[in-house]
C-alpha cells in the first residue's frame, strides 16, 4: 500500500483542489493515465500544462491525444513565446542594450573557459504561468494564507532529488510516483502493460540539458525540431554579440561547437543529463 508523501515525511493535508501539473512527458502522462484509471486518487479536478511554445511538434501531438483519454480537463497556459522573448533587445536606463538570459546555454569566454548562462526558463515560463492561472481557476485571493490546492508533480523515484516544496502557503506539492517508488522505466512498463504508446520527451527543442542520446533522437526522428535548435543557437549567438554586456559565446552543447557539427555518436553526455536532474525545478522533462 502506498503512502502519500511530503518533504517533511508527513502526509499532505487535504485540500479543496487537486491539480495535476502535466509536462506531457513519460512520468506526468503516466500519472495522468493512472489517475484516469482510478489507480491514484482522488481524481484530479484538472491538469495544467505550461507551454513555452518551444517544444517539438511530437509533444503537442501527444498532448492532443492524451486529452482525449482523460476524464478531467487539461488547461493549457502560457506566458508567451520564449524563443522570441529571449531574442528581444532591451535598453537599460544608461542606454546599454541587453537581452534577458533565459536558457542555461554553455558560455565560452574569450580565454576558452566554459561556464553556464543564468537561466529563468523554468521559473518564468513554467512555474509562474501555472501559479498565476491556478489563482484564477481556483479563485485564490491575493494574500491567501490558507492551504487550498495540492499540486501533483510527475517526478519519479529515480529523480527524487528534484522534489522541492511549494513556496506559497496556499498550495502544496505531492509526488504520487515517488509514493509508489515508481521509476521512469516502471512508468514505461505501466504504459505498455495498459496498451499505451510511449510519450515523447517533454522539453524545449533547444534545451542545453539534452543528453547526446536526446540530441540524436531529435536529429534522426524530429529533424524539424533539430533544425529549429540549430537556428536558435545561431540567432542567440548573433543576438548576444550585439549586446553591450556579453563577450562570451553561447552554445547549446557543452563541446562548444556548432550543434549541427557535434559528434553525437558517443554516449558521453558531458554531464548534461546530471545537470538536468539536479538543477531543474521538477516541472521540465516529466
Amino acid at each position: 500500500m502506498s503512502v502519500m508523501l511530503s518533504l517533511n515525511g508527513k502526509p499532505p493535508t487535504a485540500t479543496q483542489w487537486n491539480v495535476l501539473n502535466l509536462g506531457a512527458g513519460v512520468q506526468s502522462s503516466t500519472l495522468a493515465l493512472m489517475a484516469a484509471a482510478g489507480e491514484i486518487g482522488p481524481m484530479p479536478d484538472f491538469a495544467i500544462f505550461a507551454d513555452t511554445q518551444a517544444e517539438p511538434a511530437s509533444v503537442y501531438k501527444w498532448l492532443d491525444w492524451l486529452e482525449t483519454q482523460l476524464p478531467f480537463p487539461v488547461h493549457r497556459v502560457t506566458k508567451g513565446n520564449m524563443t522570441a522573448d529571449m531574442m528581444l533587445f532591451r535598453t537599460a536606463q544608461d542606454g546599454r542594450v541587453w537581452t534577458k538570459s533565459m536558457i542555461p546555454a554553455f558560455m565560452q569566454a574569450p580565454d576558452g573557459s566554459i561556464g553556464l548562462l543564468g537561466r529563468s526558463c523554468t521559473a518564468d515560463y513554467k512555474i509562474a504561468p501555472i501559479l498565476q492561472n491556478l489563482r484564477k481557476l481556483c479563485g485564490i485571493k491575493r494574500g491567501e494564507k490558507n492551504l487550498q490546492i495540492t499540486q501533483w508533480i510527475g517526478i519519479s523515484y529515480d529523480e527524487i532529488q528534484r522534489m522541492k516544496p511549494s513556496r506559497d502557503k496556499w498550495t502544496q506539492h505531492r509526488w504520487p510516483l515517488v509514493e509508489r517508488e515508481m521509476r521512469r522505466h516502471d512508468c514505461i512498463g505501466w504504459l505498455k502493460q495498459h496498451g499505451y504508446p510511449e510519450p515523447p520527451r517533454s522539453a524545449c527543442s533547444y534545451c542545453p540539458f539534452h543528453s547526446n542520446k536526446e540530441w540524436r533522437r531529435l536529429k534522426d526522428h524530429e529533424p524539424e525540431a533539430f533544425a529549429e535548435a540549430v537556428r536558435v543557437e545561431k540567432e542567440l549567438q548573433q543576438t548576444k554579440a550585439e549586446t553591450d554586456n556579453m563577450q562570451s559565446v553561447p552554445w547549446l552543447h557543452r563541446s562548444c561547437v556548432p550543434l549541427e557539427e557535434v559528434d553525437l555518436s558517443t554516449e558521453e553526455d558531458a554531464g548534461q543529463l546530471d545537470m538536468f536532474n539536479n538543477e531543474c525545478e521538477g516541472l521540465c522533462g516529466v
